[in-house]
């Protein structure tokens, strides 16, 4: 079955909604404010039965998930999409909070945002740091979410003693990188040009376009993106201190937890970044239903390379939303 570009499929479900009245790719612009975070959202459906919250990664936006979401409320779900701390529209309260991207704040807001939504046990889905948000809420506030999904991501893969292999130490290489002088000053110099090297090289080629990379890296001017990202990778390595105010979180990830919401993991064949092996044999940290899948000939970006491939596995694992 050929794989589409997110172009091309962005091209055919709009001629779909158009003659259906173009409700499934119909979203509006929201805010909710939490403790520290004005958290920007997008919404589709919103009087979808159950809820889809879907959790961009790095370096993307709330437009990787633009083919997943119709798909989604074409299955009768509301769907629900937030600018994490540091993208697009996000902004922090106070200027006195630490702009940390440690990612057990990341897990923090998605717990936050949840809350403050009074959403009912939502499917949580993320990819990339995403991902590792979904984990982090899922162990720091069980039964948030009815179902977990990680995509392109393994589980307990943050922690800095965590045996690791040449090969991913390579893939890694913007990790330290960013945790040199140089590579931080790269990061501020030229944040698309940093960030359109992971899209090239994360994914077989031709899975997207200019217009779209432009597109999405309007949220990286967020005025403080460039600190999150230097934080986020700088301490998962311990080489700088979190934020206070997440020290219980961070002690109760320690050891790592079990997880008792059912978990999909979705992980692309040919992820440039995090290996297929990477997620495999985590089956005793989820004490409820788990299953993992490998895509063939996708990579690090699969909801955007193959959208209808995720919707189906998510819909199959979590059940439709009407």
């Amino acid at each position: 079955m050929a794989t589409w570009s997110s172009t091309h499929l962005l091209n055919f479900l709009a001629q779909i909604c158009q003659r259906n009245g173009g409700f499934m790719n119909t979203f509006t612009t929201h805010s909710v404010r939490t403790s520290r975070l004005d958290i920007e959202y997008l919404e589709w459906n919103p009087q979808g039965r159950r809820t889809a919250v879907l959790v961009h990664g790095w370096p993307d936006s709330v437009r990787t998930w633009f083919t997943v979401a119709p798909l989604l409320v074409s299955a009768g779900y509301r769907v629900i999409a937030p600018s994490v701390r540091g993208y697009a529209g996000t902004r922090f309260l106070s200027a006195d909070t630490p702009r940390s991207g440690q990612l057990a704040a990341l897990g923090r807001d998605l717990i936050e945002f949840v809350q403050a939504l009074t959403l009912d046990k939502p499917v949580l889905v993320g990819h990339d740091w995403g991902a590792r948000a979904v984990a982090i809420a899922g162990g720091l506030a069980p039964g948030l979410g009815s179902h977990l999904v990680m995509v392109s991501v393994g589980y307990g893969t943050n922690d800095p003693s965590q045996p690791m292999s040449v090969q991913q130490a390579k893939n890694y290489w913007y990790h330290w990188y960013m945790n040199t002088p140089l590579g931080a000053k790269s990061l501020e110099d030229d944040r698309r040009g940093f960030a359109r090297i992971m899209w090239e090289t994360w994914a077989p080629p031709g899975w997207f376009d200019d217009a779209e990379f432009e597109a999405t890296a309007k949220a990286f001017d967020n005025p403080d993106w460039v600190s999150i990202v230097l934080t986020s990778y700088c301490h998962r390595w311990g080489l700088v201190a979190g934020d206070p105010a997440y020290d219980a979180d961070e002690a109760a990830l320690k050891p790592l937890p079990v997880l008792e919401s059912p978990m999909l993991v979705l992980h692309g064949a040919e992820d440039g970044v995090n290996p297929v092996q990477s997620s495999a044999g985590k089956e005793r940290w989820f004490s409820g239903p788990y299953k993992r899948v490998v895509m063939e000939g996708l990579g690090h970006f699969p909801q955007r390379e193959s959208p209808q491939r995720i919707a189906d596995e998510i819909l199959g694992f979590c059940g439709r939303g009407d």
